[in-house]
């Protein structure tokens, strides 16, 4: 304390007393610094970089209504052959009201979705399909590009970026499928699939919809036909009706997810992604692959595989 010399009494107390907080200060965050160390779990593994650099066994799966865009795909395909005069006001309507019942119910009521899917059918029945595909074309750029997420998007670069196949995976049309997937840069789309004679639409479908177990179904037969490893692989939704997509997978995702799929990933500890609000709440959890599937999407999935390969 011989520097403190030429200070007051007073002064000096004061300006020793400053410099005892300051080393005590200092030497109390030294000490809680090493017992946090302490604390901390040994070796505690960082999460691993994801998708992998070159894994050609793993690809990744995207459902596509709210997850890699905003809205459904066949309600904004449907307001493009509304303005082309495909179908009457009324008819609009209708379709309109059974797609928005079903986004909102969230319930998979037999004789309801039968309605919606005749309803859709009706529209294009007696079309060309090539007729559909260019006009699809046309409905993307008026309707669709402006509503792809940028965050979904992304991921999707990242799996193309890593040398690996991006598949979307959707209850809408494969032919619109395909169109938004070729237009995104990805590798295809499985849809449901439309009946057509002669490359005329007949009105009926092939197999079921694509739809909750039936994804499942798709993406098995899809893994079978491409030698991929689902344990390797990714799938991305938001919707509870695509669990069984998602449980099929070792890398599951929830994208803007609703409620049920929200509180399912946090329970399995599935990572989660909500680009409504900006909102990133990353969980790191590789649960073991479960084969959960159904037998009516079989034949929708061996269709789609066959149209995508002619």
């Amino acid at each position: 304390m011989a520097a403190l010399g030429w200070l007051t009494p007073r002064r000096r107390s004061a300006t020793a007393r400053s410099v005892l907080a300051g080393e005590a200060s200092a030497e109390a965050a030294r000490k809680s610094s090493q017992e946090l160390e302490e604390l901390a779990p040994p070796g505690a593994p960082e999460e691993p970089d994801f998708p992998v650099l070159g894994d050609d066994k793993a690809a990744a799966f995207f459902d596509l209504d709210n997850t890699v865009m905003q809205g459904a795909a066949l309600f904004h395909f449907g307001r493009g052959l509304y303005k082309r005069k495909f179908f009457e006001t009324r008819d609009l309507a209708r379709f309109a009201w059974q797609q928005a019942w079903f986004r909102l119910a969230g319930i998979e009521d037999p004789e309801h979705m039968q309605d919606a899917r005749d309803s859709a059918l009706s529209i294009v029945k007696g079309h060309r399909v090539s007729e559909l595909m260019s006009i699809g074309e046309e409905i993307y750029d008026e309707y669709m590009a402006e509503r792809i997420w940028p965050g979904t998007r992304a991921l999707a670069q990242a799996h193309l970026d890593a040398g690996q196949k991006v598949w979307l995976v959707t209850a809408a049309p494969v032919e619109i499928a395909t169109v938004i997937a070729r237009r995104l840069g990805l590798t295809g789309a499985l849809g449901t699939v439309a009946e057509s004679v002669d490359g005329v639409y007949t009105g009926k479908l092939v197999g079921e919809p694509l739809h909750g177990p039936a994804k499942a179904e798709a993406v098995r037969a899809l893994a079978s036909a491409e030698s991929l490893d689902l344990a390797r692989c990714a799938a991305y939704s938001d919707s509870h009706n695509d669990i069984p997509m998602l449980s099929l997978v070792g890398h599951p995702y929830a994208i803007n997810p609703d409620a049920k799929l929200r509180k399912h990933a946090r329970d399995f500890d599935w990572r989660l992604r909500d680009y409504r609000t900006a909102r990133k709440a990353a969980k790191v959890g590789i649960p073991a692959a479960a084969g959960v599937g159904a037998v009516a999407g079989g034949t929708a999935a061996a269709i789609a595989l066959h149209r995508r390969r002619r």
